[in-house]
């Protein structure tokens, strides 16, 4: 190897130890990638940085990222998921394991309307956790439940995760979103069976309703408000997806009149605020402002990792390995997986996934294919032990009785699950490529 490979290897090297010493991940990236570019080039390398940050700060797709935050933030302060949540467990309530199976229904509808994990499972963990140790719910199978819903976010579309793969892997955002949605679906439908399953085999760990409590509401009632807190949220996501996978808008215009939609709901439902609007600003500024500092800090890293030889590395070792596409599809499915174990998605988005996709342009694989595949495996991450941010996120709002075992443990259930998911979707690539294929994207 020549020694600037030698240069690309420490700087992997150096990244991996700045992290397990705590240093921020946006930070790790830029020294790792400034140091080991300045000893390999000196400031020569760099001279395609200034247009690389601009080409970030201004890609047009970019400015969905804030929007569909604005949208799924406002959604989520002006406390329509409680709504959601209390009128759709009521009408599950019936079945065992129906109020899991209520928590994957409103997942899904809060994912494809806020598609922001850390929100959908602190919101779900703390109104449906205690009631659902009250009547009887294991609590390992209520944390997983819980987990496992909050993550749907992230690959039900409109998901941050899709609008970056597009970037990174050069598709349109609407065709992601366009193969990605049956998948989503299946993905939940795998988990309300699971749920059924568990109700049919152990009743007493996933019990109904109680029918006094169940009949508090009658039909009429609850239909009405089933009109009133679901259908709402369901209209704004039917015609923010709508208008993108028919080709009526672009994603950010999409975007720009979801994040009006949720303002509109927020004032129908009479919750809209100054400091409503406030809280809603300052969380968006917040995510947004994460998401592109670490977009603009990968940029020397991956800079200097390509002008350094980095990608011939990862091209060379790929051609060792046995099974050609195939083989190199499983590989880089397994390491993201144990990747997964360690870093959130955003770094391994824009660190792994950028290494290898020049080998799987040489194979000609079907792009919009494997990005599903990666979307489906970065979803993991969240609930991947020890660094799963989602068993973070409900530890912090979990009663006290609950401990940090029955969250591990009720995730690994829905981490099995995830993988036939993607197991099916390698196998069967039509379940991502048919609908963008039917609609001509």
């Amino acid at each position: 190897m020549s020694p600037n490979e030698w240069i690309a290897i420490a700087m992997l090297g150096g990244f991996l130890v700045m992290m397990l010493l705590g240093i921020p991940v946006a930070i790790a990236l830029a020294v790792s990638g400034f140091v080991a570019g300045y000893a390999g080039f000196g400031p020569l390398l760099f001279n395609l940085l200034p247009s690389r940050l601009y080409g970030v700060v201004t890609n047009y797709t970019m400015l969905a990222i804030p929007l569909f935050v604005f949208m799924g933030v406002m959604l989520e302060k002006s406390r329509l998921a409680e709504d959601m949540l209390e009128t759709i467990g009521h009408a599950m309530g019936g079945l065992r394991g129906g109020m899991g199976i209520a928590i994957i229904l409103v997942g899904v509808l809060m994912g494809a309307s806020t598609g922001i994990v850390g929100a959908t499972v602190v919101t779900v963990g703390m109104l449906t956790l205690p009631p659902l140790l009250r009547r009887g719910y294991k609590p390992s199978i209520a944390c997983g439940t819980i987990c496992a819903s909050g993550t749907l976010g992230q690959i039900i579309p409109p998901s941050l995760v899709l609008i970056l793969l597009s970037d990174i892997v050069g598709e349109s955002v609407g065709s992601l979103f366009a193969a990605a949605f049956i998948p989503g679906l299946a993905l939940a439908v795998i988990y309300m069976m699971y749920l059924l399953v568990l109700g049919w085999l152990s009743p007493n760990n996933v019990p109904a309703i109680p029918k006094q409590e169940r009949d508090a509401k009658n039909g009429k009632q609850l239909a009405l408000e089933l009109f009133k807190s679901v259908l709402p949220p369901l209209l704004l996501v039917v015609a923010v997806l709508g208008s993108i996978i028919g080709g009526i808008a672009a994603p950010t215009e999409a975007a720009s009149m979801g994040a009006l939609g949720s303002l509109l709901i927020a004032a129908v439902a009479r919750r809209l605020t100054f400091s409503l609007v406030k809280e809603t600003l300052h969380g968006t500024l917040m995510i947004s402002a994460m998401v592109f500092f670490i977009l603009l800090c990968a940029q020397p890293f991956s800079l200097a990792f390509r002008g350094l030889g980095g990608e011939r590395l990862v091209q060379d070792m790929f051609l060792m390995l046995p099974g050609g596409e195939i083989g190199a599809i499983l590989f880089l499915m397994a390491v993201l997986f144990v990747l997964g174990f360690f870093l959130e998605w955003i770094e391994i988005s824009y660190i792994a996934l950028p290494m290898f996709l020049p080998v799987f342009h040489q194979y000609g694989t079907d792009m919009v294919w494997l990005a599903i595949l990666v979307a489906m495996n970065l979803q993991m991450s969240f609930l991947t032990p020890p660094f799963g941010w989602a068993l973070f996120f409900l530890k912090g709002v979990a009663p006290p009785g609950v401990s940090t075992k029955d969250i591990y443990l009720g995730v690994l259930p829905f981490v099995g699950l995830q993988l036939l998911a993607v197991a099916l979707i390698f196998f069967f690539p039509i379940i991502a490529t048919w609908l963008p294929t039917a609609i001509g994207w």
